[in-house]
C-alpha cells in the first residue's frame, strides 16, 4: 500500500511541477513603454544626469485562497541618462527577464517616499506583528527570479474594511428591461 501512496505522490508532484511551469510561460514578455504624457521612453529624474524606463509585464499568479488571475506589473529601469541612451530602449521593445515584486518589513528607500503596502482600496495598512509592510517591484534580466512576499498578519481588520466598504454600496436593483411581469415573458 504505502508503494502505491508514493507513486500517486509522485505523480501528483510531477503535476504540480509541470503546471506550474505552464503558468510561468504563459507570463508576457517584459516591455518598455514610453510615458503617456511625453511619449518619451528614456524620462529624467529630478537630477538631469538621471533617468528611467518603464517596463510593464502581465503575470499570472495564484493568491492565497488558490484564485488564479493576471495581473499587471510595472517598474522601473533607473540608470545614467547617457548609459540609457546607450542601450537604445525603445517603445514596444521586449526585453528578457521578469518583474517581481519584493515586500520588507524596513523601507526601501533611507530618501524618498516609502508608502507601505495596503490592502486593495481599503487604506488599511498591511502589517506583520504591527509593523507595516513595504512593496516595490523591480525588472530582473533573470526570468527565474521569485517574488519575495511577507504575508500580513491583520487580516480580521482588512476584512472588517472591505464588509464595510460592501455595506455602503447601494444593492443591485434590476432596470426595467429585467422586469419578469413585461409581456416579453408572457406572464
Amino acid at each position: 500500500m504505502s508503494n502505491g501512496v508514493s507513486i500517486v505522490f509522485y505523480l501528483l508532484t510531477i503535476n504540480f511541477f509541470i503546471n506550474s511551469q505552464k503558468l510561468k510561460e504563459m507570463d508576457s514578455k517584459v516591455k518598455v513603454v514610453a510615458d503617456a504624457t511625453t511619449g518619451l521612453v528614456i524620462n529624467q529624474s529630478a537630477n538631469p544626469e538621471f533617468g528611467y524606463v518603464r517596463v510593464v509585464q502581465t503575470r499570472i499568479v495564484i493568491d492565497d485562497n488558490g484564485f488564479m488571475k493576471r495581473k499587471e506589473y510595472s517598474a522601473l529601469i533607473h540608470g545614467l541618462i547617457e548609459d540609457l541612451q546607450l542601450v537604445g530602449y525603445f517603445d514596444g521593445q521586449e526585453l528578457s527577464g521578469k518583474i517581481i515584486a519584493e515586500e520588507s518589513l524596513d523601507p526601501f528607500s533611507k530618501k524618498g517616499p516609502n508608502k507601505p503596502k495596503t490592502a486593495g482600496d481599503t487604506n488599511v495598512v498591511c502589517t506583520l506583528g504591527g509593523f507595516p509592510i513595504y512593496r516595490r517591484t523591480k525588472y530582473t534580466d533573470k526570468s527565474n527570479a521569485e517574488d519575495i512576499l511577507i504575508a500580513h498578519d491583520n487580516k480580521a481588520e482588512v476584512k472588517a474594511a472591505y464588509a464595510a466598504q460592501a455595506a455602503k454600496k447601494p444593492a443591485m436593483q434590476p432596470n426595467e428591461s429585467f422586469d419578469s411581469s413585461s409581456e416579453e415573458f408572457n406572464l
